[in-house]
């Protein structure tokens, strides 16, 4: 009897161990599209700031027509302006049809169709500035301006891109407009209500592929529960593995290291430790193993819903 309690505790050991070596690498494809989604932002920033612009990357705001979040790409904020930016990384070529569909032909031969992209960050902006009248009470009369930038160099523009009610703009056209408009004197109001809007979280995994979505619980127990719950900043975590042979024989083979502002915390990770978190684009939330984890940043909570 004790024999096989043996067995099965050494059978669990190394399943342990090969999870947490297990490798995840990230999807090629999409990781283009978020480190172009990156670059934009963190240049936006830059090229902006000596003019008083204000950048905010992944914004999600409620749908309270259709239900659930809706995320925008940039919103930018300078004066009285609001800058509502949809980014897109395509390559090869697209086409607008007349119900304002793009169709993205891609350069190895197959094609998207990506859908209505006008109207959708239109419509994002209208939902955007509603919600921002509704806080402060009154019409407050913001130049709202919705952009559509291409940022990917190998992508050839159709002749009717500019028929649309949006500015279209590639990267450096886009850059341009913020290095070279004054927006002047600051509403402060309309900037903490896009302040006030949150994120993605994201959990990274062994091996680079990172996972956005809502993290609905760390799965650490009580303690971290309470010791994050009236955070107002971001959280971070960096988890460190112990994948050498011999840890297949080690009660606590992994650990993580959360910080809010300038608070710290260290814990050890039990076997079955597990994260929940509802992954964008799946419909379900799922449980992620803590032993497949190398880190995760969670959001600032949001002050509007």
């Amino acid at each position: 009897m004790n024999c096989c309690g043996d067995i099965m505790k050494l059978s669990t050991r190394w399943s342990w161990w090969r999870e947490r070596r297990r490798v995840h690498p990230p999807d090629d494809i999409h990781r283009a599209g978020e480190m172009a989604e990156q670059r934009l932002a963190r240049i936006s920033r830059a090229a902006g700031k000596e003019n008083g612009w204000h950048v905010f990357e992944s914004v999600r705001i409620p749908d309270e027509e259709q239900g659930g979040m809706r995320e925008i790409d940039l919103v930018v904020v300078g004066g009285n302006s609001l800058l509502v930016v949809e980014q897109k990384h395509w390559s090869g070529t697209f086409l607008i049809n007349a119900e304002e569909e793009f169709i993205q032909q891609r350069k190895n031969g197959t094609s998207h169709n990506h859908s209505t992209v006008n109207q959708r960050i239109a419509r994002k902006s209208r939902m955007l500035i509603a919600m921002h009248q509704e806080r402060i009470g009154n019409d407050d009369d913001v130049d709202v301006r919705v952009v559509l930038a291409f940022t990917n160099r190998n992508l050839d523009w159709p002749e009717n891109v500019h028929l649309l009610s949006s500015i279209i703009k590639d990267e450096r056209g886009f850059i341009s407009m913020l290095e070279t408009e004054k927006p002047g004197t600051l509403n402060e109001a309309l900037l903490e209500t896009i302040d006030g809007f949150g994120t993605w979280d994201e959990v990274k995994l062994n091996g680079g592929l990172t996972c956005k979505g809502d993290v609905l619980d760390l799965g650490l127990g009580d303690a971290v529960r309470e010791w994050q719950a009236a955070r107002t900043v971001p959280l971070l975590a960096d988890v460190a593995h112990n994948n050498g042979l011999f840890s297949l024989f080690a009660t606590s083979p992994s650990s993580v290291e959360l910080a809010h502002g300038g608070q710290h915390l260290k814990a050890t990770l039990p076997h079955g430790a597990v994260l929940r978190m509802h992954v964008v684009g799946r419909k379900t939330p799922e449980n992620i193993p803590w032993s497949t984890i190398s880190s995760i940043h969670l959001s600032k909570p949001p002050r509007h819903q």
